[in-house]
């Protein structure tokens, strides 16, 4: 019998389908209703292992409940899988290679067990109650009918009258009910959104180490570039200055010289200072977005670089600034290591996405790991964002960077 997922917990119009899809789910209902008796007895089941494992009998005993655990939970997780429409995977520690008495300690260590073992006290108690009352309101009043044709007495006729409302209540009821239990297995026996959640948090972990890694060399390479550029041009202007104001009056000639060479040095500095912001976030961005700054990025390139580009404006500042270098880096790694003749810009934003690649007819051979595109990968990491390099040997090179974000 194939299960109707549960789309809907509205009451919905009677009529013969609705009739069908409620007694479908009051037969689901009723069978994990009985179902709930093993779970009851595998739950007291594995709290007697737990305690009794010093004794060595709960060794014994944990061999045989867990796998029948497992079994009864898989047969759950099938059911939840098909009313809510979306799998409901399991995640437990390997024991495949382990033997009698190393399984135990394992599984007693593995924490999807013991959402198993809630499970089945869930099954056993609230769960049970929940998959009851369809049936029960649905089996009620032809109960008290039956009790009525074979005692006849008043109590069976006053109680036949009350219980006409259960089918109306049945029928309001039985979805949401169904679902409820499903939804709650789901959160008990969906290990692998517990898995997902714990990667996820592993990845922000990294992502967020690597970023303060990357930020704090990124201060070391400002300060190094304004101590060794800017700021000794400045300390030769002051220099300069200095010694010409001691030779003005014996020496003008050389005074006039000496400021000469301090207006050429201000000038030197000035484009160092500029040369550090543009580092830091180019002006282009700023004045002309994305597009436009990665048309400024392609325009000086020694080899022809075609861009198709359709980006929105709004796009966070830190995400375009990011972009903005990780395209930089992938051209400039183009023109120095792949030999292409050509290379291209592809970029658009869609679903709350931003989507780049950079391609190029080189030689292909590119390591996703070198520094420059492993730099890459870590930039956009910040963001949640994933970088894939296809470079086969003999080429085409493409790099495909997305960043989820929304425009403002």
């Amino acid at each position: 019998m194939k299960l109707p997922a549960i789309t809907s917990i509205r009451p919905g119009p009677v009529d013969e389908r609705g009739l069908v899809d409620r007694l479908r789910l009051t037969l689901v209902a009723a069978g994990t209703f009985f179902l709930g008796f093993p779970a009851l007895i595998l739950a007291i089941l594995t709290l007697l292992s737990v305690a009794l494992g010093p004794l060595g009998v709960g060794f014994v005993l944990a061999n045989a409940v867990v796998p029948a655990t497992e079994v009864l939970a898989r047969l759950h997780r099938r059911l939840s899988s098909a009313l809510l429409g979306e799998q409901v995977e399991a995640s437990y520690a390997a024991t495949a290679d382990r033997g009698f008495l190393s399984r135990p300690p394992v599984w007693l260590r593995d924490g999807n067990r013991w959402r198993d073992f809630g499970f089945l006290a869930f099954s056993g108690t609230g769960g049970f109650v929940l998959s009851g009352v369809p049936a029960l309101l649905l089996v009620t009043p032809f109960v008290h009918l039956g009790g009525l044709i074979i005692d006849g007495s008043l109590i069976w006729l006053l109680t036949l009258v009350i219980s006409s409302v259960c089918p109306l209540v049945w029928w309001v009821v039985t979805p949401p009910l169904v679902r409820a239990r499903a939804r709650t297995e789901r959160g008990l026996l969906g290990h692998s959104r517990v898995a997902d959640l714990e990667r996820r948090v592993e990845q922000v972990e990294e992502t967020r180490a690597e970023t303060l890694d990357h930020s704090a060399a990124e201060v070391r390479r400002i300060e190094r570039d304004l101590h060794d550029g800017a700021q000794a041009r400045i300390a030769a202007v002051g220099m300069n200055v200095g010694l010409a104001e001691k030779l003005l009056v014996s020496d003008p000639a050389a005074a006039a010289e000496l400021l000469r060479e301090a207006r050429e040095t201000t000038v030197s500095a000035l484009e160092d200072l500029r040369s550090v912001v543009r580092g830091i976030h180019p002006p282009v961005l700023a004045d002309r977005g994305l597009a436009g700054a990665l048309e400024a990025l392609a325009l000086p390139f020694p080899i022809p670089v075609t861009l198709r580009l359709q980006l929105p404006a709004g796009l966070p500042a830190p995400v375009e600034s990011a972009a903005y270098f990780a395209v930089a880096e992938c051209l400039a790694n183009t023109v120095k290591h792949s030999g292409a003749a050509r290379a291209w810009i592809t970029g658009e934003h869609r679903d709350g996405r931003l989507r780049l690649v950079v391609g190029d007819d080189g030689r292909g051979g590119a390591d996703p790991t070198s520094s420059g595109l492993g730099g890459v990968g870590r930039r956009l990491a910040a963001f949640d964002g994933t970088m894939t390099v296809l470079s086969p040997s003999g080429g085409p090179t493409v790099v495909t960077m997305e960043v989820p974000c929304r425009t403002t």
